[in-house]
């Protein structure tokens, strides 16, 4: 077990290693100059270059990789071209905040859909199963942005005024201060990632339910449940596991929407306006983050996979 959580590790890290150039790449391939998107259109040239010469634009593009690359493993992800701060100070509260609305959708969206993809398994071809499937298949339909736009209409404008349609949390204040202005962006998350787990649980257990070893454990007599709990969960959780990762970091991509959509302060709004000011350091520090939350997200899948699922908890690859 540890020597292939090891050698899982070393991948990432090649990955990891990987996605810093491709995202240094990126941003360089970015229209448009950031001294001048800074300075504005009336800038001179004299002082043009005098900003590059600051910020380092002017020095080979190898030197700039490796200065950055140095940045980041000493925990500095450099200076904000747009406001001449700190990138770390700029991220850390919006880092938090994202980080609120991720794990309270995760929390939410992972238990709900596994309940109702295994409910739907063993209600198979009842009403509660065409019920659950049809209307998963509806919502795994929409983008997150209708649905974020219908829960609005809901329950913040037009038929109910519930919860606020925007985060209106003052700047320095954390937004878990007013927890109903989580309350929407989490239920969008949750709402665009839950169907998605409920139809691969079903599938999953459906399969599981018609194999042998389930069917023998129910010919020497044991309970239903106990043969639900036992025998086929276990080996139904490990397939599970990938998807469910797959949508948790999905989430963080899909939140650079969602928090656009409802004003939210975290990163995706970091990024939309890094973009927007061409500020090239916030950029690649947001896209790295996204990117080692896939890595870290899929590894830990991996050993939930192999600690779910007994088969490869008892033969694990050399």
């Amino acid at each position: 077990m540890g020597r292939l959580i090891l050698r899982r590790l070393l991948v990432s890290l090649a990955v990891l290693w990987l996605v810093t150039l491709l995202v240094f790449i990126a941003t360089l391939l970015l229209p448009g100059d950031p001294a001048r998107a800074i300075l504005g259109q009336q800038a001179t040239p004299e002082r043009i270059f005098a900003l590059q010469h600051q910020l380092h634009l002017d020095a080979p593009v190898w030197q700039r990789y490796l200065d950055w690359l140095g940045g980041v493993f000493t925990g500095d992800l450099g200076t904000s071209t747009a406001t001449q701060g700190s990138v770390n100070s700029l991220l850390g509260g919006r880092i938090l905040a994202s980080l609120v609305l991720l794990v309270a959708a995760a929390v939410i969206s992972t238990p709900i859909g596994l309940v109702l993809g295994t409910w739907s398994a063993i209600r198979r071809g009842r009403a509660a199963d065409h019920t659950i499937s049809g209307i998963s298949l509806v919502i795994a339909a929409l983008p997150e942005f209708v649905i974020g736009v219908a829960l609005i209409v809901l329950l913040s404008t037009t038929v109910f005024r519930i919860f606020p349609s925007v985060t209106l949390a003052p700047p320095g204040e954390p937004v878990w201060n007013s927890p109903s202005q989580l309350v929407l962006p989490v239920l969008t998350l949750v709402l665009v990632v839950t169907p998605y787990i409920t139809r691969m649980m079903r599938a999953t257990m459906t399969e599981v339910l018609d194999s042998g070893y389930v069917e023998m454990a129910r010919l020497k007599g044991i309970p239903e449940r106990v043969v639900i709990t036992r025998h086929a969960l276990p080996h139904a959780v490990g397939p599970v596991a990938q998807v469910v990762a797959l949508q948790l970091a999905w989430l963080a991509g899909g939140v650079v929407v969602v928090e656009f959509l409802f004003r939210y302060p975290g990163i995706g709004q970091a990024l939309i306006d890094a973009v927007t000011k061409r500020d090239v350091q916030v950029v690649q520090a947001i896209t790295l983050l996204i990117a080692a939350v896939y890595i870290v997200v899929n590894l830990l899948a991996d050993v939930v996979g192999i600690l779910a699922d007994p088969k490869l908890r008892t033969e694990v690859p050399r």
